[in-house]
C-alpha cells in the first residue's frame, strides 16, 4: 500500500476512536475554529486556487467546470458559514432512537454512533474539502479526503487550514486527512483500504462513481450523477414553467441537481416551447429537441444519447410527450434516480407523478436545484445518494452515523 495512504489511514483510525468519544462541545469548538481559520486564511487559499484555475484554463476546461473550481471571497465566506451551520446543528451521536423491554426483563435500545473513518473521493469542487470534513467531524467520524488533481493546490490550502484549527482545540492529528498524491493508482488503492476506511463516498461525475463502484472493496455509498428532468404538464402555468426550467438549467449548470432534460405535454407544447426557447437562449443555452419539438421551434436535433447525458453545461435536451405516463416512463428509463419535477395545476397529476417517479427527490412546482443539504435544513451535505440502502437523497449528519444496540439486564442468562 502507498505509504501516504497507510500512514494517514492509521492516523485516521486512531483519531476516529477519539472523535467517537468527544463531547459535542469539543466538536463544535473545532468546527467554529475551522470556520474562523478559513476566513483568516482566505487570501492564501485564493492564491492557491488561482494556480489551479490557470492550469485548468490552459487545459481548455469548460466554462461550467471552471465555475466548479473557482473560489472567491464570497465563496470562502459561504463555506465558512456552512461550517458554522453544521456546528449549530443537533449532534446525532448518542441519540437513543428507540428502547423497549422484553418479557425476560432485558431493556433493549438502539443508539446512534459514528461510522468511524469515512473516505471521500471527489473531483474539482474544492468546497467539498471543507463541507465533507465538517459533516464528518460533527458526526464523530475521521475523514480521508482524495480530491482531483485539478483542485489539488486549493484542497491542500483548505485542508492545512482545517488541520491547524482542529489541533488548536486539542483534537488529535488524523481527524482530517488529505491524500496529496493525485495519481489514479493511489485512488484505486484507497478504494481497497479495508481495515482503515469503514465506508467510501464518491462525489463527482458518472465516470468517477462507476470507477469507485467497480473497484472498491470497502463499502460504498453511491452518490449518483444527476440526469434531472422538468416535466411541464398540460395544466401548467407557463410563466411558472419557464421560471423553473431557466433556474434548474442555468443557475449552476455544472452541479448534479441541474436539469438536463425538459419534457413537455403535447397539449401545451405550442404555447410553452417558444416562451422557454426565448428565455433559455437569453442564457446561451444550446437546445436539442425531438422531432415534435423541431416542428414547433428551431433547435438542433436531439439524439438518443442526449437523453441519457448529464451535460453539466449550458445544453438542454427537449422532448414532447403525449401524456404524464409517457413522461414518467421516460424519466424512469433515462434518469439517474436523482431529482425530478412536475409543473402542473392538477392535484391528481401531481400525486401520480410523486407516486410513480423513482428518484431520491421528487418535486411539484419547484426547481430541482433545491436538492441540497443546506436547502433541506441538514447543513452542508456529504453528497446526494441515489441508492436505496443506508441513505437516499441529501446526506446530512444522521446519514453519517450507524446504530448499535444497548442492552440493560439484571443478571439474565439464557
Amino acid at each position: 500500500m502507498n505509504n501516504e495512504l497507510k500512514n494517514k489511514g492509521q492516523l485516521a483510525k486512531e483519531a476516529a476512536y477519539a472523535l467517537s468519544n468527544a463531547s459535542t462541545g469539543l466538536k463544535d469548538d473545532a468546527l467554529y475554529a475551522i470556520a474562523d481559520g478559513l476566513e483568516k486564511d482566505c487570501a492564501a487559499i485564493l492564491d492557491k486556487n488561482q494556480i489551479d484555475l490557470k492550469r485548468a484554463e490552459e487545459r481548455g476546461t469548460s466554462k461550467a467546470m471552471l465555475d466548479r473550481l473557482r473560489l472567491d471571497e464570497g465563496r470562502i465566506s459561504a463555506i465558512a458559514d456552512g461550517v458554522r451551520q453544521v456546528a449549530a446543528l443537533a449532534d446525532p451521536v448518542g441519540e437513543v432512537i428507540s428502547m423497549w423491554k422484553r418479557p425476560n426483563g432485558l431493556t433493549i435500545g438502539q443508539k446512534r454512533v459514528p461510522l468511524g473513518v469515512i473516505g471521500i473521493i471527489y473531483e474539482s469542487r474544492p468546497n467539498v474539502t471543507a463541507d465533507a470534513a465538517a459533516l464528518c467531524l460533527k458526526a464523530g467520524n475521521a475523514v480521508i479526503l482524495r480530491g482531483g488533481s485539478e483542485a489539488i493546490e486549493s484542497n491542500k490550502a483548505i485542508a492545512d487550514s482545517m488541520c491547524r484549527a482542529v489541533a488548536s482545540v486539542g483534537l488529535p492529528d488524523g481527524c482530517v486527512n488529505l491524500i496529496e498524491d493525485t495519481a489514479r493508482e493511489t485512488a484505486v488503492e484507497m478504494m481497497k483500504m479495508n481495515g482503515y476506511i469503514d465506508v467510501l463516498i464518491p462525489r463527482g461525475g458518472h465516470g468517477l462513481i462507476k470507477t469507485v463502484v467497480q473497484n472498491a472493496t470497502v463499502p460504498v455509498i453511491e452518490t449518483g450523477t444527476g440526469n434531472c428532468h422538468i416535466y411541464v404538464d398540460k395544466t401548467a402555468d407557463c410563466r411558472m414553467g419557464v421560471d423553473i426550467i431557466v433556474n434548474a438549467k442555468t443557475s449552476r449548470p455544472s452541479v448534479c441537481n441541474a436539469a438536463e432534460t425538459l419534457l413537455v405535454h403535447r397539449d401545451i407544447a405550442a404555447q410553452f416551447l417558444p416562451l422557454a426557447k426565448e428565455a433559455l437562449e437569453e442564457k446561451q443555452v444550446e437546445l436539442r429537441g425531438c422531432e415534435k419539438t423541431q416542428e414547433i421551434i428551431s433547435v438542433k436535433p436531439a439524439t438518443e444519447e442526449d437523453f441519457y447525458t448529464e451535460f453539466l453545461d449550458y445544453i438542454l435536451a427537449i422532448k414532447v410527450v403525449d401524456n404524464l405516463e409517457e413522461a414518467v416512463r421516460h424519466i424512469n428509463q433515462y434518469g439517474t434516480r436523482h431529482s425530478e419535477s412536475i409543473v402542473t395545476q392538477s392535484y391528481q397529476d401531481a400525486q401520480d407523478f410523486l407516486q410513480k417517479v423513482d428518484a431520491a427527490a421528487v418535486y411539484v412546482n419547484a426547481s430541482t436545484r433545491f436538492t441540497d443539504g443546506f436547502e433541506f435544513g441538514f447543513g452542508a451535505e456529504i453528497g446526494i445518494s441515489t441508492q436505496k440502502i443506508h441513505a437516499r437523497g441529501p446526506m446530512g449528519l444522521k446519514e453519517l452515523t450507524t446504530t448499535k444496540y444497548i442492552i440493560y439486564g439484571n443478571g439474565q442468562i439464557r
